[in-house]
């Protein structure tokens, strides 16, 4: 027999809290003011003689169930909900031949990115007749998770994670309903509130296991860990997250910030990243972004990667923070980066040009008679080591990519390529 929090008596099941403190109004709804504010998008379309299909895009707990019960409930129409995890077409052509006897049925798709693409083309033709308003709802990027087709026909609505503010207002709103505070100290209310990580039924299901198992002393951070797992953070290696933090690393060691750069790092090993990837992205960081700033920046990057294959975890994940740390701090240069591009651009836009005889071998007799490698010139044998030939296709003509940075070691290879162009220009001997 379970203890019912809300009656205080013993009955075989009671309403989870999440169920009970469900807003029946979207007065009642928190942390969404920009789109039911006075001013918010979905409070004009309510108030529009034909609501538009909609996709919920948030992360888990922020109301995007709410919100759809709410606006099929604020515009009076029919009302079907399913879950992408176990509907199939079938399950949708059901609901189709329902609505076509309840007209402006809205149909809502739980976990919508969970479709695949015929499941998600399943909703095409009746959305576009208009026989169905579409509201789903998707934890992930409908960018990277929905068909085109899709999205050109439905408006996405973002429903932002729950602040502190809100999730203290679902707090309060839990101890009034269950009648006497939650037994916490001021330091382990707000280690709760941030423990729930913006995610309103999370917290709900928190505060349940606080009643049901905390004594009558009010429990300080440390006891609220003993009671509590801590929530794993919010990450999906191959969803949005993950590149929204590979993302932030990157940015973070461009910006010249190892802090940041380590921050990001740990939180995607922490939620479970492959720290090979992530060596992978920081040898192509110190190729890109430091270049030739600092040469020894891309041998560092190798290096972790190695140490980290030999080393495994958790010992290798020094070797990346080393690594992390060191690109961050180097000089940062991307003219390799432009100039590769500019020269792949060239290769394709020149076609078929062959170089010029004189740095063409000449195995052969007959090549000797075609000219090639007549005139070249062996730059160890002119007077300061350099020919100043032309080694791009005659049609074509020299041409100049690579523009280094007046940063890091780039500053010595600008000063070399400034002294050869003067002896290019100058014309050089043999010795």
């Amino acid at each position: 027999m379970k203890k019912d929090l809300f009656t205080s008596q013993t009955s075989p099941s009671s309403t989870p809290l999440a169920d009970a403190l469900r807003p029946t109004t979207l007065s009642e709804v928190v942390g969404q003011d920009h789109l039911i504010g006075p001013n918010g998008p979905l409070s004009h379309l309510l108030k529009s003689t034909r609501l538009p299909s909609l996709i919920l895009w948030g992360p888990p707990g922020s109301g995007k169930t709410t919100l759809a019960r709410l606006i099929a409930h604020e515009r009076s129409q029919p009302f079907v909900q399913l879950s992408a995890v176990f509907a199939g077409v079938a399950d949708l052509r059901r609901v189709f031949d329902e609505a076509t006897k309840k007209p402006n049925t809205i149909l809502f798709v739980d976990e919508i990115h969970r479709f695949n693409k015929s499941q998600q083309d399943a909703l095409l033709g009746p959305m576009e007749s208009g026989l169905i308003t579409l509201l789903g709802a998707t934890t992930e990027n409908p960018s990277f998770a929905l068909n085109s087709a899709l999205l050109s026909r439905a408006r996405v609505l973002v429903v932002h994670s729950l602040t502190i503010e809100a999730l203290e207002s679902i707090t309060l709103r839990a101890e009034d309903k269950i009648g006497k505070p939650l037994p916490l100290t001021p330091e382990a209310r707000t280690s709760l509130l941030h423990l729930a990580d913006g995610d309103g039924r999370m917290l709900l299901n928190l505060i349940e296991t606080i009643f049901e198992q905390a004594e009558s002393e009010p429990l300080k951070p440390e006891d609220l860990a003993k009671i509590l797992q801590k929530r794993a953070a919010l990450y999906d290696r191959s969803q949005e997250f993950h590149y929204n933090l590979i993302s932030a690393f990157i940015k973070s060691m461009r910006g010249s910030d190892p802090d940041a750069a380590l921050y990001w790092m740990a939180r995607m090993i922490k939620g479970g990243e492959d720290p090979l990837f992530i060596a992978r992205r920081m040898i192509r960081f110190a190729a890109e972004d430091v270049g030739l700033a600092d040469p020894q920046a891309l041998i560092h990057a190798t290096a972790a990667q190695q140490s980290y294959e030999r080393l495994g975890s958790p010992e290798g994940e020094l070797s990346l923070a080393n690594a992390a740390i060191y690109l961050a701090t180097a000089p940062k240069s991307n003219a390799a980066y432009i100039a590769w591009n500019k020269a792949e651009k060239a290769a394709e836009m020149s076609g078929s040009l062959v170089p010029p005889k004189i740095i063409l071998n000449a195995p052969t007799s007959l090549m000797k008679q075609q000219g090639y490698g007549q005139g070249y010139e062996y730059d160890h044998d002119t007077t300061q080591g350099f020919s100043g030939q032309n080694y791009f296709p005659e049609k074509m003509g020299r041409q100049v990519f690579y523009h280094p940075v007046e940063r890091g070691f780039e500053r010595e290879v600008q000063k070399r390529l400034e002294y050869w162009n003067k002896l290019r220009t100058q014309g050089t001997m043999k010795s």
